[in-house]
């Protein structure tokens, strides 16, 4: 995203985060929430800093380059849509929607806009993901043969996204970089929901890729003990 005016719409849980990382480079220019009491909280981080909860008000700014949806996943596809329409570049964290067919229309309409349209999987910006994969390319490894992923702790408890939707994303985006990107020719995932009817909170996914390269990818948040483990077999 080259934007140098960002507004990150939602304050909370991960948005404060982006919020101090925008400010420290110096490209914070809004902060967007409904609640007044969350958006006091950076009265004081900037002089020159906008606070708002009307999300429209950052759609009709012509100084905002670009947004950061930082919301609940059920709104990804709405504000995302609306952004994009509004002509802003739009980083938006994962999952980019909630179903397949939303994220296909954003997609487009990113492209028939021509604006940047940017999901935050970062673990593919990550130093020991790209050093990884410069052995992997360079046959440091050999071939390559298994990948497997363990993403588990105790909570965050969702309501509306499942844990294949909120944890997964990562190691999807690692391991189909590791493959260059080829997709999976077989491929399963299993569930089982605990705490919320119809809302998976353990599932192990299994991928299988052409010259017999596998992968499986277990996420839980019902462990008792926080765990990310990437392993790559070559």
């Amino acid at each position: 995203m080259t934007a140098k005016n960002i507004a990150v719409v939602g304050a909370g849980y991960w948005g404060r985060n982006i919020i101090r990382n925008f400010a420290e480079l110096g490209f914070l220019h809004t902060i967007c929430d409904t609640s007044e009491g969350t958006l006091s909280q950076y009265s004081s981080l900037s002089t020159d800093l906008r606070c708002t909860t009307e999300f429209g008000s950052v759609l009709r700014d012509p100084y905002i380059d670009g947004v950061v949806i930082a919301t609940p996943a059920s709104t990804h596809y709405s504000l995302t849509l609306q952004a994009l329409k509004a002509g802003k570049d739009v980083f938006v964290e994962k999952p980019l929607a909630l179903t397949t067919s939303e994220g296909s229309h954003l997609v487009r309409v990113s492209q028939e806009g021509n604006r940047v349209l940017l999901v935050g999987h970062l673990l593919e910006y990550h130093p020991a993901l790209t050093t990884l994969g410069e052995m992997l390319r360079a046959g440091d490894l050999g071939k390559l043969l298994y990948v497997y992923s363990n993403r588990l702790n105790l909570g965050k408890f969702r309501t509306e996204e499942n844990i294949l939707w909120s944890f997964a994303p990562h190691d999807i985006a690692a391991i189909l970089g590791m493959v260059e990107d080829e997709l999976p020719t077989r491929l399963s995932a299993h569930g089982s929901a605990h705490l919320n009817p119809d809302v998976p909170d353990i599932t192990l996914t299994n991928l299988e890729f052409s010259h017999n390269v596998r992968a499986h990818i277990y996420v839980s948040w019902l462990h008792p003990f926080k765990e990310q483990r990437l392993v790559v077999v070559g």
